[in-house]
This record gives C-alpha cells, structure tokens and sequence, in this order.
C-alpha cells in the first residue's frame, strides 16, 4: 500500500538550471559604475534634443531637485534647450476628483497621436500633508497612452507649492518642447488653487466638468469660470446624457454673464464621453479654433511674452525662499524661534523680522 502511494505521487523535486558563473567582474562594475554617474549637462541636452526620453527625464528630474548643485546644472540645461522651445501648444486641464481627468486625457492624448501630434503629459500628483509621499499612478491609469511611441507621462509630485502646482512644471515644459513634443498637457490636482498657478503657464485652459454631481452652481460660483477657454462635461453617456445635456445649458448661460475676456474669445461647452471617445474630436477642433483665431490678432505672441515675464518674477521669488532656508545661521535660529513661537514666548511677526535682520546681515 505504502509502495502504491509513492508511485501514484505527482510531488517530486526536479532539478533546477545551475546559475551561471560570472565570468567578467570587471565589466559588471564599470557597467554600475556608469549608471551610478550623471550625465553631463551638454550630454543631456545633446540627448533631450535627439528625443531621447531617458535623457529628458534625468533632466526633469534635475530640475525637480532642491539641491544648490543640481539647481546649477539644471539651469545649464535649461539654458541649451531654450532656443530650442516655444514651438508647443501648451494645454492646461483641471477639475475637481472624479471628474475623470486622466481618463480623459489618455483619451484625448490618444486621438492627438492618431493625428501625428507628439503629445508630453505634466501630471502633477499631490502630496500627503503628513507623509509628504505621492502615489504618482498617471502611468497607471494612463495604460494605453503610456504606451504609445509619440506620447511622454511625467507625473510630479506637487510637493509643497501652493494648489499643488509642481515647483518645476514650467522648466519641464521647456525641456519637453526642445525635446520635440509639439503638443503640451498640464493636468492640476483639481484641488486648491493649482488652476490660477497652470493658468500663468498655459495658452489654453480646458476646465472638465462632470453633470448630476451637484457641482453645476458651484463651478459657477467659482473665478476658475473666468479662466476657462472651454468647458467639457466629462461622462455624457448612458443615463448621463440627457444630465449632460443640461448641465451644458446652464454653464452656457453662466458664461454669458462673465464679462468678455482680453482675447475676445468667446469660451464654449460642450460634452464628451472619455469611455466612448464620443466628442473628443470635436473638442481638439475647438482648441484648434482658439488657436487659429489668437495668432491671427496677435494674443498668442502677447500672451507669451506676459507669462515669461510671470515666469522670471516667480523664480526670483522662488530662488530668494531657497537662499533663505539654505543659510546655516538662519537653520539654526529658526529652530530656536520656532520653539519660542510654539510655546508663545515670543510672536511669530517678531519671530519672522528677527529671522529677516539676521538674514539681511549674513
């Protein structure tokens, strides 16, 4: 019986393929040694203008970096890819959680490469207050997209900035456009005050809505109406296309009440299903349309050279916070004025002028 139970039994240990000996130490080693070394600035730009996408991305992550001497090498960078920029149309889409946003840019992202359009994708993932960590899932849910030759997700944590704006999204921008993407999207967290920050470094901004969520008197309390050169109902299909359809006729009346914007662009809404790709062409003739109409009464040139100077202003503000906090005298005296802050020793007002004199006289 017990001769049986042997011969009958499917578990047994076969044997596995050896591992293979390493036979050259020395390349192994040079070969890690050659992925732990960065790149030269003039090798990354060399590599971001031949569209090489390991390149853009070391960059990007260059200037995501608050390391003095990467800020320096970044700025080199920069400076080799700035002529070769501007040449985008650069997109701005926002909305509150659960509008859909990703979803409705890999769909969009997707009928822009059909047309031959190279499309680089700037989400910005917020970051937990607490934790300070970031899920960046965009590639995820982005599966189609993430895939496609002509396409590039970046997503960014949104780190500390205000309205959850990356602090580095416009240096990417410039990096992606030497790199030849000729069609920029900025997607915001959808929460805080991210639209008016993409807003200042955008030509167009798409505001994604979605009907039957209590949100329609809302969105139009909000200024990001103001802002908006179109609105798109996201999900209008299913038993959601007659809500859409609604939705579309109050937000039409509510941007009639705004007064008329410095472009003379009139914005319009209109609705889409992401799932169903149902009215994503018509939306990029829209965009088209907006396109089209600015370059021809010179907005678009006007618009551009307001936001660099946006641009300059914001990074003297953004270098001078840096070169603050960076001073040892100033690290440690915050630490003890923090302390006499929380224990109401001393005011913060007086506690932020005694760190400003100190400051002023370093």
């Amino acid at each position: 019986m017990s001769s049986l139970k042997k011969q009958s039994s499917s578990l047994h240990e076969k044997v596995g393929i050896s591992s293979p000996e390493i036979t050259n130490v020395t390349a192994i080693s040079q070969i890690q040694q050659r992925r732990r070394q960065l790149p030269t600035s003039n090798e990354l730009i060399t590599g971001i203008l031949n569209s090489n996408r390991t390149a853009l991305s070391r960059a990007i992550t260059l200037v995501e970096s608050t390391n003095p001497q990467h800020t320096e090498k970044a700025n080199e960078v920069i400076k080799g890819c700035l002529p070769h920029s501007g040449k985008s149309i650069r997109i701005g889409i926002t909305g509150v959680p659960g509008v859909g946003k990703s979803t409705f840019i890999e769909a969009f992202g997707k009928h822009l490469t059909s047309l031959g359009k190279k499309v680089a994708v700037l989400a910005v993932d917020p970051s937990s207050s607490l934790s300070h960590g970031s899920i960046l899932g965009d590639k995820t849910r982005m599966e189609e997209l993430v895939k496609d030759e002509n396409a590039f997700i970046r997503p960014s944590a949104s780190g500390d900035t205000l309205g959850g704006v990356a602090r580095k999204t416009r240096e990417s921008i410039i990096l992606c456009e030497a790199a030849g993407f000729d069609t920029i999207i900025i997607e915001t967290v959808g929460v805080g005050q991210s639209e008016t920050a993409v807003h200042g470094m955008v030509d167009f901004f798409l505001l994604l809505k979605i009907a039957g969520a209590g949100d329609e008197l809302q969105g139009i309390k909000r200024g990001i109406m103001e802002m908006a050169d179109v609105v798109v109902i996201n999900k209008a299909d299913g038993d959601n296309i007659k809500k859409a359809d609604l939705a579309k006729v109050e937000f039409n009346r509510a941007l009639h009440l705004f007064p008329p914007k410095k472009s003379a662009w009139q914005p319009k809404v209109t609705t889409c299903s992401a799932i169903t790709k149902e009215g994503i062409s018509e939306i990029w003739e829209t965009i088209s349309g907006y396109f089209k109409m600015t370059n021809e009464t010179g907005y678009f040139q006007e618009k551009r050279k307001e936001q660099n100077q946006f641009w300059m202003m914001e990074t003297i503000n953004e270098q001078l916070k840096n070169h603050f906090y960076n001073q040892p005298g100033i690290m440690q005296l915050l630490d003890k004025t923090q302390k006499a802050v929380q224990s109401s020793e001393m005011s913060p007002f007086a506690a932020a002028q005694l760190l400003l004199e100190k400051y002023f006289k370093t």
